[in-house]
């Protein structure tokens, strides 16, 4: 396959300014995805690269039809999609199999729903089956499978009823890093010799390596709520190799767009440490992580200063890790993050070099002065005479600003942070905060 398809080509898929928002419990709109505009030509594998909570699933959900969405429009092969597809499939990230079917029974389901002969089903099913390396499992049940080979069979089933569009979301992360690069490289193989019967693919992924090696565009998600804020054409042939420096220089480029930040913004103070009130929405990080962080990047040969890419190979993390981590300490202001590069600040550097227990009232300084649902929840605590305070009370206040699952995962993250500063304790069989030695 070309590394970029022919513009000339008509798109099989348009995305005009797709929106999509969810209710919330106080009648509110979560909105998700803002203004989605992409494209999808034939011969053409694009990935769609960022944080989680970016809606990238939710519109794969779109573009398969099993959603729609609020507004906008979503065109396959000039219709509007209103309904599940034929011509478009997906694969997920769990391997979604029947543990009761055998595997060729897996793989005959979507031909099953469009009532193909059973004599064709068995033919097509076998091929596909074979195609993707399962040849002589057939009669298997998914429990006598490895997840590589569970993964193969979602493969198969997507692809045995001969889809124009293959929609994949994070199909090898599931997977051990040995299989899934296995998995990825014979899907490589097989499209660049026209073997699979499809002509495109549009996949979500959080594996910055795995979209620069099998995409020819990237398209980048900002977050809060999900748009596409940057495309990266990938225009190196394949097979692609991890050492080749101008796939490092690709690597470094989708770094630096992810971490960029709007030009009017540079230059101010809360924007460089972002996070203001107590309805700022947190991911849950370890205080163990971001210490082993900060330890690293104030190791050689970073010294206080680091490169992305390089300290999330050194570290083997991937986006979902190492962003949340990052942003954490800037929140925190232990760390800038920038143009792909994360700085520890004074309070980083000086927080790497001390012990355990002037780490932790560091730490407790700057988690009651920066993060202010820390604060709030230590002002209560200290305002009431049993210095205690039922977590559903801070529940209730967060979900003003965001979903149910966003605030327990916002108050998870300020449980982990205020035991680790010994700030406040929290009792989970009472679900209560409480001062363990109120001064």
């Amino acid at each position: 396959m070309n590394a970029v398809a022919p513009l000339s080509l008509a798109p099989l898929l348009d995305v005009q300014g797709v929106n999509k928002s969810f209710r919330k419990p106080d009648g509110d709109e979560l909105v998700v995805l803002e203004n989605v505009n992409l494209s999808l030509r034939p011969g053409e594998i694009v990935g769609l690269l960022g944080r989680s909570g970016s809606g990238k699933s939710t519109l794969l959900r779109c573009i398969a039809g099993l959603d729609p969405p609020t507004g906008g429009a979503v065109n396959y092969l000039g219709q509007e999609v209103l309904a599940p597809a034929a011509g478009i499939t997906m694969v997920f990230q769990s391997f979604a199999l029947f543990p009761w079917l055998t595997v060729l029974q897996n793989v005959q389901l979507g031909l099953e729903a469009l009532g193909v002969p059973e004599a064709e089903m068995r033919r097509r099913s076998l091929q596909a089956i074979d195609l993707i390396g399962l040849d002589g499992f057939e009669s298997a049940y998914p429990r006598e499978l490895s997840g590589g080979m569970r993964q193969r069979v979602g493969f198969a089933r997507a692809l045995v009823v001969h889809p124009s569009i293959l929609l994949m979301d994070e199909p090898f992360s599931a997977l051990d890093v040995l299989t899934a690069e296995t998995l990825r490289s014979d899907f490589l193989d097989l499209w660049g010799e026209g073997q699979l019967p499809i002509k495109a693919v549009l996949m979500v992924t959080h594996n910055i390596e795995e979209a620069v090696q099998m995409c020819d565009r990237l398209l980048i998600f900002s977050t809060n709520p999900g748009r596409v804020v940057s495309e990266i054409h990938v225009d190196l042939p394949q097979p692609r190799h991890a050492h080749d420096p101008r796939f490092r220089a690709l690597i470094d480029r989708v770094y630096v767009e992810m971490t960029v930040r709007p030009a009017a913004a540079r230059s101010s103070k809360a924007e460089r440490f972002p996070g203001t009130g107590i309805g700022t929405a947190l991911t849950h990080v370890s205080s163990n992580v971001l210490q082993g962080l900060m330890e690293a990047v104030n190791e050689p040969p970073y010294n206080g200063k680091a490169d992305l890419p390089a300290i999330a190979q050194e570290l083997h993390m991937e986006v979902d890790d190492l962003f949340p981590a990052a942003e954490a300490l800037q929140l925190l202001r232990f760390a800038e993050v920038e143009g792909g590069d994360m700085r520890l600040t004074e309070a980083g550097l000086q927080f790497a070099r001390d012990d355990g227990d002037e780490r932790k009232k560091l730490f407790a300084r700057h988690l009651i002065t920066y993060v202010p649902l820390a604060a709030h929840v230590r002002r209560v605590l200290d305002e009431r005479s049993t210095h205690s305070a039922r977590k559903s009370r801070f529940a209730d206040e967060l979900e003003d600003y965001m979903s149910e699952e966003a605030a327990e995962e916002t108050l998870r993250t300020i449980i982990s942070w205020g035991r680790y500063a010994e700030v406040f304790a929290y009792d989970d069989s009472h679900q209560a905060f409480s001062l363990e030695n109120p001064v």
